[in-house]
């Protein structure tokens, strides 16, 4: 298990947060341990949130070009078909991939290919559940095509919670499946865009691992 490099910046600020509120219980309140126990027990669940939040454990996996794996951790919350406007124009199988606090917030490529499209869109910061989550929220668009041809794409989506989307790609980058392409900070969602008719692995309800859960075939 490593900790994320997206984490340093918030651990530091947990960290000097923590001495401070120590320092402050300490020095005003001496004698005062119902005060000086918060302000640790306080501390020490700061830290390990953070710890947690930002974990990055290794995995064995799932490697196949004719399959489309997970790019997150979370549950799957929505299957449909839907217009997607911005690349395509026209109809897709959307299957989208809510990210608890809890879950690791790591996102991967989901098939090998190239980086086709890529747009930084800034929004709102509506619940991640919520339908208009997908094109009003803070969020990227990544299209990656296949050496068959084929494209898919996906969208790192902020949340109420999550207040930056970090992604690593470019159009004309080398996608390689399960490869780290991005992180989101505290709770958000991933969607992606299918062509109709995909062969799907996975169900509304289905909890998925990035980089091992197969969500359907090519």
């Amino acid at each position: 298990m490593k900790f994320h490099k997206e984490g340093w910046p918030s651990l530091l600020i947990v960290i000097i947060f923590s001495a401070i509120m120590i320092f402050i219980a300490r020095f005003f309140f001496p004698g005062n341990a119902l005060a000086v126990g918060f302000a640790y027990l306080l501390a020490i669940f700061l830290i390990v949130t953070i710890l947690q939040f930002f974990r990055h454990p290794s995995r064995v996996h799932t490697l196949d070009e004719r399959l489309i794996i997970a790019p997150a951790d979370g549950k799957v919350v929505v299957i449909e078909e839907t217009s997607e406007n911005e690349y395509f124009k026209d109809k897709r199988l959307q299957v989208s991939i809510f990210m608890s606090p809890v879950n690791v917030h790591v996102n991967r490529y989901p098939i090998s290919g190239v980086v086709s499209f890529f747009k930084y869109h800034p929004g709102k910061f509506l619940a991640a559940w919520e339908p208009k989550s997908s094109t009003d929220n803070e969020r990227t668009t990544i299209v990656v095509k296949n050496s068959a041809g084929v494209e898919i794409l996906f969208r790192q989506i902020a949340g109420a919670l999550a207040r930056r989307i970090v992604w690593y790609c470019k159009e004309g980058d080398v996608a390689t499946q399960c490869g780290e392409m991005g992180f989101i900070k505290f709770g958000s969602r991933v969607d992606l865009f299918l062509p109709l008719g995909t062969e799907l692995n996975v169900k509304i309800g289905d909890v998925v691992k990035g980089s091992q859960s197969i969500l359907g075939k090519i």
